[in-house]
């Protein structure tokens, strides 16, 4: 089982992924096999070695005619629908098209079926995105992942006149995707690029944990000052992560109301948290404040964040990953006082070692009784270690102690 990260630090353009897909090990008779199967004016591929700021990396070239050919979205349809291809191939092409039809049509504000693809619909374009659907499909990527996406700043000069970079398709493109600028003031990703990343990756993140096999540099036509220009792609194999690991987040807090703390930790159990408090520090210029620390599984942190983020005036947070031992743990309960107390019984290896007692079930029956919670506090623990002997009872704290 492969997956893949693709490093897009520098943006991505339909011949940097080409580039990279030959460089990590796709042949380039795959890609020009599927290139060839449009039923177009003849397309060809070539390959060059070149360097960026020192980094080795392949550039691909589409040699194509001239051509005054622009396509509408229905055009495209049409001759990949006729085209020898396989079903994937045809599909995912389908499928990037489609992006690109639908983004063009919400920026010109007319349906997708009007508009005329002047980059789309030329030669290379149409090559471009069928090359690397077929090499991705010929790695067979149980999971393609990639970094944010650098779209560069500036204008640009298309087919319509001067656009601003990012360019409008671009963004509409990438809607819900993490990008920045980056330092190149330059159109650093195209509408193709866009179109393809945003078909083909299923999750945005930094590096996945995984046993790197092999890397893939594929390389644009500029070489700016400010970084090199490639799309890098990351093949290896993935790196179970352990069940027990989680992460905690942590901020410090310095100008919430103090009444809206315990409501605060409240949301941020039932929102899937397995542990919250606050820390009272110090914090610059002598400001009294709280660390609000959380912990929680990987699957809950976007819904515990998200408390974070609403429930106080946090503008930032820390995350970092943490271990967790846990015990086996149990619940009971025991007689007490003619009524009822929950207990929770913790085992390491098969023996009891701690037994604890539910104080909220201690409260409720003092109040029935009448009693001192102090009182059917002790007596629900004398019982807990009488029902577990050899293991260690753990009391509650009690209020006003």
């Amino acid at each position: 089982m492969t997956i893949g990260w693709l490093d897009l630090a520098a943006g991505a353009s339909g011949d940097m992924l080409l580039g990279a897909l030959v460089d990590a090990g796709v042949p380039l008779e795959v890609l020009a096999g599927a290139v060839s199967a449009l039923p177009v004016e003849a397309v060809t591929l070539s390959t060059e070695a070149v360097t960026r700021h020192g980094l080795g990396a392949t550039r691909v070239h589409v040699h194509a005619p001239p051509s005054e050919v622009h396509r509408t979205w229905s055009d495209v349809r049409a001759l990949l629908a006729t085209a020898a291809l396989p079903g994937a191939v045809r599909d995912g092409a389908l499928a990037v098209f489609e992006r690109l039809a639908v983004a063009e049509g919400r920026v010109h504000r007319v349906p997708a079926d009007e508009v005329h693809f002047h980059e789309v619909g030329a030669l290379d374009a149409l090559a471009d995105v069928v090359g690397v659907v077929a090499g991705f499909e010929h790695l067979g990527l149980e999971r393609l992942s990639a970094s944010p996406v650098a779209l560069g700043s500036g204008s640009a000069r298309g087919a319509h006149g001067v656009v601003p970079v990012p360019g409008p398709a671009v963004l509409e493109l990438l809607a819900g995707v993490p990008v920045l600028a980056g330092p190149v003031p330059a159109e650093t990703c195209t509408p193709t690029g866009a179109a393809l990343l945003a078909a083909r990756v299923q999750e945005w993140t930094t590096l996945p944990p995984m046993r790197v096999r092999r890397v893939g540099s594929g390389a644009g036509g500029r070489d700016p000052v400010e970084l090199p220009n490639v799309v890098r792609l990351v093949l290896g194999d993935p790196v179970e992560v352990d069940p027990a690991a989680g992460l905690l987040l942590e901020t410090n807090v310095d100008d919430l109301d103090p009444r809206l703390w315990p409501g605060v930790l409240g949301e941020l159990l039932a929102a899937g948290a397995s542990d919250a408090w606050l820390t009272p520090v110090l914090m610059k210029k002598g400001r009294p404040a709280h660390t609000l620390s959380v912990l929680c599984s990987p699957a809950s942190r976007a819904a515990v964040q998200a408390v974070v983020v609403s429930a106080t005036s946090t503008i930032g947070m820390r995350v970092q990953p943490v271990q967790k031992v846990a015990l086996d743990r149990t619940q009971g309960s025991v007689e007490v006082l003619g009524g009822r107390v929950g207990v929770k019984v913790a085992s390491s290896g098969g023996q009891v070692v701690n037994v604890s007692v539910e104080f909220e079930d201690v409260a409720a029956l003092a109040r029935s009784l009448g009693l001192p919670v102090k009182e059917v506090l002790r007596a629900a623990t004398a019982a807990a270690h009488r029902e577990h002997p050899g293991a260690s009872a753990t009391l509650a704290p009690v209020e006003g102690e």
